[in-house]
């Protein structure tokens, strides 16, 4: 792995050390402080929502400030003081935790920015906890030097450039599919994104809307193999993660 560096760096005519210590630790900063706020965040949003504890919701002028608020500024102030100061490794690492902390604070909330409406308890909030999910594990096999864009190098990196952009196309038919995790941890193992791509499609998704008519045989078949009201062990891992949604 200490040979494979950063792909599209390598396109360009640059290299990087995807396993250097000073990019690795800051990237281990980055992963904790996310995986810690998204945990502790939610454990208050909860502790709110059954009326314990010293935590309530936050208001302005009858306003309710929601934490991805927070999130947005945190990871504004990281980013911005990175490429103005590139400080050191001390300071680096508490930029990058800073922005962790900021990227669980905002994605917590991403079925609010996604529906634009409080639907965080709702069942549509369940995206919410399969953002965070997401990132979260991709963030730990990038932290264990998973890298999808590398190129290697020579007469070999065209060729595997263009599998790259294959491995993409599939990984976006199977997001259109409605296999949101499959789609996205398919940039990372290509053969998951071309199994979600070719099976069949959830039928509230976009592909399923386009490609599905009503009453057609594969809108049958999108129905009986994801029927209204199923329930997977994904879903009740987001139950405990994330609380039981509002019926």
């Amino acid at each position: 792995m200490a040979d494979r560096a950063g792909g599209w760096a390598r396109l360009a005519g640059t290299t990087v050390d995807t396993t250097s210590a000073p990019l690795r630790n800051g990237i281990g900063w980055m992963v904790g402080a996310f995986v810690l706020t998204f945990l502790l965040t939610r454990m208050i949003t909860r502790m709110i929502r059954a009326g314990r504890g010293p935590f309530g919701d936050v208001s302005v002028g009858g306003l309710h400030i929601h934490h991805q608020v927070y999130g947005i500024f945190l990871m504004l102030l990281a980013g911005a003081a990175e490429f103005a100061y590139q400080p050191g490794s001390v300071w680096r690492a508490v930029l990058a935790a800073l922005f962790g902390a900021g990227a669980a604070l905002t994605l917590d909330e991403f079925a609010l920015w996604f529906h634009l409406d409080d639907v965080y308890w709702a069942a549509e909030g369940r995206k919410s906890v399969d953002a965070v999910l997401i990132a979260a594990t991709m963030g730990l096999l990038v932290l264990l030097g998973a890298n999808p864009f590398d190129t290697g190098s020579g007469d070999s990196a065209p060729v595997v450039a263009a599998v790259l952009v294959v491995n993409l196309a599939f990984s976006v038919w199977a997001l259109l599919k409605g296999k949101i995790a499959m789609g996205l941890f398919g940039v990372l193992v290509p053969l998951i994104a071309v199994v979600a791509a070719c099976r069949v499609a959830k039928p509230d998704s976009p592909w399923a809307r386009w490609r599905y008519p009503e009453d057609s045989a594969k809108r049958r078949k999108a129905l009986r193999r994801f029927p209204p009201g199923r329930r997977t062990v994904w879903d009740r891992l987001k139950d405990v993660l994330g609380g039981v949604p509002s019926r």
